[in-house]
Order: structure tokens, then sequence, then C-alpha cells
């Protein structure tokens, strides 16, 4: 990894160089951002806000020209199409998968990416971005990932990054996508948009259900959301509030032994016959945002949400099954203001500043059950963890070419836990002030080439019941900083873009979650370092046939272990390949008629931090879709996933053996499009 930082180090100047010989090229925008997928260049404050942060840091965006093209039982998995993301996809029902990031991996004992949907946070207590699942693809208008420690919005759960899912706002529209695939796949997708003067109405209906290829694999799906707006005469202020409401009921295949996960891989044992989970989630929204003066802009939004969920599930047959209850009351406000100061001589300069609080109201309870009759219970916990954070950025730009954003967080975190079972009280670990300072410079070299660096810190700490001091522990545990930088370039040169970043991350004493732990605690994994190579090209080759492939070189390595595993020094992180590849081709054949191919491919990982069960888990897939514009309105789809059959699964080690679940083999889909 260290030679492939150093060579794709020594190619940045090049790759400048060759840019810089050109002169009849667009100009690059002082922009990092990437936009991935067909379609017009994205606005990623495309809600109706006031601010856009300057970020100099990995950026990518995904258009809603690309997402509603994509067929995906959730929401998660659109990420997918954007470079160097993890896709996990573990296959049981509600607990379908989730993305990471910058090597870290999705197994859920840690959770490293923020998720904001319409500026909101919506990750549920242990980090997971569950509330994706409440967002459907025609309801999106794009999906941005920031990459990185240098954004100063966020604190809790920004440890890696944060994904943003930016909803319809305003406009006149009616669509519809009603789609029919394998596994008896059924779903209806509508949105509808009214504008009368100065209120904007915007609303969505969704509903899906599917067999699923393994046998105890049916789920339903169920999506509502609505949003009102009002904008001022002056058009300086708009005030919204929307509401969001999600149900899923699902059975659970289960997992499989390596034996049968390749020979019958459809298969479903007895044992999982009863599990299964249903789950319930909602959003409500109150957002402003204003304009007080030429200089001056704010934004506000206050939330509440709701994740209600019973899950039933056994591992293994030396396992019991396990009846798994959790209720989450989330709220918060968040509030920033950017202010414009002109200087005479400097291009530009602004501030910007952003203060938040979020609680969380959590009960957790497990009991041991026999086809779902209780027989004992093993966790009975309530706990409350409040986070309140601001910050501060300035953007310094003394020249047409030079910007520099240095930043800082500060973020406490306070609560309360307790155990019914046990009567035992405990307060939050006192984590004292985390401090994150944050730097990022770009330059452009040329109107074609930009260049950009940053630095900064984001915080981690424990979740569940692992956030407390709860005896026999007295000693606080402090966070673990996780410490970051990247250099890139991103690039133009006729029609042909593309950014390079190299990048590194540390992390001191980080933990993760023992996820079958009947407390809820975390472990120590050790002080950590991860760090990679992103490569990631996109060329209009001819007017009608376009091109984009991405490649993420990555390593995540244990630098200090805990002490009670020392053959871990050394090792890979579980669960995290070293190379992830996307690609993908669209080719308007005619007018009427869009062929697409993507592709995703990743090696294989380790299961555990001591690297000694195997490795497991690569694949490679290609996705065919063709779409057909009967008319203006109405548009045909036809889509085939896994074209070549390719076998895939995910994989992990439960102390004693190795888990498989089989992931889909070829399925074809048809899909009818109405926008009227």
């Amino acid at each position: 990894m260290k030679r492939v930082l150093l060579k794709t180090a020594c190619l940045l100047p090049l790759i400048a160089t060759s840019a810089l010989a050109q002169s009849d090229v667009e100009t690059t925008s002082q922009d990092t951002r990437f936009n991935v997928g067909p379609g017009e260049e994205v606005t990623v404050a495309a809600r109706r806000t006031t601010i856009r942060s300057r970020l100099y840091t990995s950026v990518d965006v995904l258009s809603a020209k690309a997402i509603e093209a994509e067929t995906v039982e959730n929401s998660w998995a659109l990420f997918g199409r954007l470079p160097g993301v993890l896709l996990t996809d573990f296959g049981q029902g509600t607990s379908s998968g989730r993305f990471s990031i910058r090597g870290f991996n999705g197994e859920g004992e840690l959770n490293a990416v923020k998720l904001l949907i319409d500026g909101v946070p919506s990750n549920t207590n242990d980090g997971a971005i569950t509330f994706i699942d409440t967002v459907f693809p025609l309801e999106i208008t794009a999906a941005e990932l920031v990459r990185g420690t240098v954004d100063p919005r966020y604190g809790l759960n920004n440890i890696a990054g944060n994904a943003s899912l930016t909803t319809r706002s305003g406009g006149e529209y009616r669509l519809a996508r009603m789609t029919l695939g394998s596994f008896s796949t059924q779903e209806v997708q509508t949105a509808l948009g009214v504008q009368s003067g100065a209120v904007t109405q915007n609303y969505a209906l969704n509903w899906r259900q599917s067999d699923g290829f393994r046998d105890h694999a049916h789920m339903e799906r169920k999506g509502a959301s609505a949003k009102l707006g009002y904008t001022t005469p002056s058009g300086a202020s708009h005030l919204w509030v929307s509401g969001r409401y999600y149900t899923v009921r699902a059975d659970e295949p289960g997992y499989l032994a390596a034996a049968d996960a390749r020979t019958r891989s459809q298969r479903s044992y007895d044992i999982s016959q009863t599990d299964g989970d249903e789950r319930t989630l909602s959003q409500m929204i109150v957002g402003y945002d204003g304009a007080i003066g030429e200089n001056l802009t704010t934004e506000v939004r206050a939330y509440h949400n709701r994740f209600d969920d019973t899950r039933y599930i056994r591992f293994s047959a030396s396992a019991s099954q396990q009846e798994r209850i959790a209720r989450e009351k989330q709220s918060g406000v968040t509030a920033r203001a950017q202010l414009t100061v002109p200087v005479q001589g400097w291009q530009g300069l602004s501030f910007e500043a952003g203060a938040d609080l979020q609680t969380q109201d959590v009960v957790s309870q497990r009991y041991l059950t026999v086809q779902r009759s209780r027989t004992s219970q093993t966790r009975n916990q309530a706990y409350g963890l409040d986070t309140y954070g601001a910050y501060i950025q300035a953007v310094l730009e003394p020249t047409s070419r030079l910007r520099i954003v240095p930043a800082i967080r500060l973020d406490q975190i306070k609560g309360g836990y307790y155990d019914y079972r046990s009567g035992v009280a405990a307060p939050v670990n006192d984590y004292g002030t985390i401090s994150q300072p944050k730097l990022s410079v770009s330059y452009a070299i040329s109107p074609q080439v930009l260049g950009y660096a940053n630095w900064g810190r984001t915080f981690q700490i424990g979740v569940g019941s692992g956030s407390y001091l709860i005896p026999p522990r007295t000693v606080d545990l402090e966070p673990s900083i996780n410490e970051g930088w990247e250099a890139g370039l991103k690039f133009s040169h006729k029609a042909i873009s593309g950014r390079v970043a190299v990048w590194q991350q540390e992390a001191t004493g980080e933990v993760k979650r023992k996820l079958n732990d009947p407390l809820g605690d975390s472990e120590n994994l050790g002080a950590t370092r991860r760090e990679g190579v992103d490569i990631q090209v996109s060329a209009k080759v001819t007017p009608t046939l376009s091109l984009w492939w991405a490649l993420a070189w990555q390593k995540a390595k244990i630098i200090t272990p805990d002490p009670a595993v020392p053959t871990s020094l050394g090792k890979t992180i579980d669960h995290v390949p070293a190379h992830i590849y996307t690609l993908g081709v669209d080719w308007q054949a005619s007018s009427q008629t869009l062929i697409s191919l993507t592709g995703n491919a990743q090696d294989s990982y380790f299961l555990e931090q001591t690297n000694a069960t195997g490795r497991f888990g690569a694949f490679s897939k290609v996705n065919a879709t063709v779409v057909y514009a009967l008319t203006h309105q109405i548009a045909l789809q036809a889509e085939v996933k896994n074209l070549t059959d390719a076998y895939s699964e995910y994989v992990w080690w439960d102390g004693s053996q190795t888990l498989h679940s089989p992931a889909d083999p070829r399925a074809a889909y048809v899909s009818l499009r109405l926008n009227y």
C-alpha cells in the first residue's frame, strides 16, 4: 500500500501537467464534487436551502435521473453506484444490508457514516443508516456522499464521512413507476408535486413486495410522505414541514453452512422458519431557510424520529432464537448561518457557524424464545443520549485560485442508563469537550485542474450500553479520535473528467459493538490505520456514448491491538476488501432508446481480527438496463441484474464456524415509468 500511495502521489503532478498542456477545454469548477450518472449537473443544495457549505474533500453526487432508473430492494443499495463504496448485503429481511466507506466495514460493529435526510440526522442509536429505508428512489432528487474527516457540520456518527438524501421540494409533476420481476417482485412508486403561487405540496406513496430468491424470504414494504412549503412574497424566506411514515414486515431465511451455500443456496433451514421482523419508522421535520439582507443567510431544522422494531432471529442450530425489541425516540434542532464579508482586493471572505442538539431515548429488550414463545429475558435497558455540538468555519479566498477553509467543531455528550433486570443505573462516560479542528485548501492549478488537500479530526464513542460508566468500570472512557488527511486532483481534458485522491485515517482506541452481547456492550479493537487511493474517470466518448470507471485501493490495519488479543497486531480489519471497482456505460442508441451497463466488483475479506479463519466475499457483477421512451411521458424499462449469474455471498464468523448468506442470482425486472 505504501508503494501504491507513493506511486499515486507521483502521478498527481503528471496528470496536472497533461491537463495544463490543453487549452481548448472547459474550465473545471472550483469544486471537488464529482457527478455520477446521466443527467444535468446536480446542485447538491437542491432542497430549499440558502447555504451551500464549501467542502474541499472527495464528494460524489448521484443524479435523480440515475436514481430513478435503479431497481433496488432498499435505497442503501443506490450508493453502490458511487466510487469506493462497500456494500454489505446481509440478505436477512429488514436487516438487508448497508454501505460503508474509507476502509470501514458494514458489519454494524462500528457504523462510520452520518446519514441525513433533507438535512436531518437519521441514524439509529447504534449508528446504523436504518432510516434510509423510508425513502424510495422516486422521491430522491440527489444522493450525496462526503468522505473524510474535514466536514465540520456534523459530529456524532460522522467518523468517515456523511451521506445525504435530498427529496423533492416544489415543482409541478406526476410520477409513477410500476415494476414486476423475478422472485414475484411487485412494486409501485408514486410522487406528486403541486405548486400554487407561494405554496408547494409534495407527496409520495410507495409499496413493494417480494418473495425473495431464498426460501422464507418474503418481504412487504409500505411508505408515505408529504411535504408542504411556503415562500414569502419577497422570496427571501421559505418555511416547510414534512412527514414520513414507513412500515415493513419480513421473513428471514437465515444463514447456511458453507457447503449448502454453494450447492443449495436457495434453501432456508428449519431453524429459521419462525424468524422475521416487523418495523415501523417515522420522521417529522419543520424547516426554515431565510436570507437576512444580502450577506447573511440562515437555515434551521427541528425534527422528531421514531424507530420501533421487533425481530426474531436464530443464527445457527447451536444458538437459541432471540426476540430483539428496540424502541427509539429522537428529537433535535440544527441551525446554521453564513455571513459574507466584502474585503477589498480579495475574491471573497465568508464565515459559517452552526449548532445542534440531538436527543435519543432508547429502550432495548431481548428474550430467548422457542418459535417466538419467550423462555427468559436477557436484556431490559433504557438509556438516553444527548449530543450538543457547535462549529465555526471560515472560507478565505485571497485570490481567484486559492481557497483556505479552517474550521473547528466542539461536541459534548450527556445522558444516563438504567438496567431494569439488575437495577444498575449509570451516567454516560465523561468524554469531556471533544475538539475537532479541521483545515482544507484548494488551488486552481489551471482552468482544467483543481488541487486540494485537507486534514481533520472526527470522533467515535461506544454505542448502546458501551457509552455508559457501568460497573465494574470506574474510569470514564475517552472518545476514540480519528485523524485523517487527503490530497487530490480534480481534472478535465476535453471530454474526460476525473478525480484522484490519496488518503489516510488513524484512530486511537477504536471500539466496536459486541453484536450478540446480552449487555449490548462495546469492546476495544485498538489503534487503527486506514489508507487508500481513489481514482475515478468519466468520459464522453461521443455525443451518445458515455463511460465512467472507478477504483478504490484501501487497507485497514490494527496497529496497536487490544491487550486481550495480541495476535491481531498488524492484521487486517475484518470485512474490508482491498479493492473495490465500479464501472458503467451509457449509450443513447436512438432518441428513444438508452442502453446502460453497470458493474461492481471487490476482492475477498477476512472474517475476524486475527485473520485466522480464511477469506471470503469476492465477486464481480454486471447489470444491464434498456429504457425505451414510448412517448415523452411514458417509458418502458427492462433490466437484468447479475447478467452473468455470478455467485456472491455475505459471510461471517460466529466464533466456531462460517455462516453464509448467498446473494441473488440473475434476475430480471420490467418497469413502466410515467411522467405526466
